[in-house]
């Protein structure tokens, strides 16, 4: 994992955070997936740089980097 995202339990109930904020990952990443660029993301979040957005990305693509996926056989959900 990026030194620059940090998992600690007794930080936002344990979810990803950039190292030494409180500034989810999950956050900048929907950001990202709404179409905000880096720039506008670090007007929103200060305490961060540019470097961090690009850890959170990162971070997210090791995330979606799994082997394979099993589909529950009656779910209703369309991917």
């Amino acid at each position: 994992m990026n030194e620059r995202i940090s998992i600690n339990p007794n930080v936002c109930h344990g979810k990803p955070v950039i190292a030494n904020t409180r500034v989810l990952v999950s956050n900048i990443l929907t950001d990202l997936a709404d179409g905000k660029t880096i720039d506008e993301i670090l007007v929103d979040y200060p305490s961060i740089r540019g470097d961090d957005v690009r850890a959170a990305l990162q971070f997210g693509s090791e995330l979606a980097g799994f082997e394979t996926y099993e589909r529950q056989r009656h779910s209703s959900t369309q991917l």
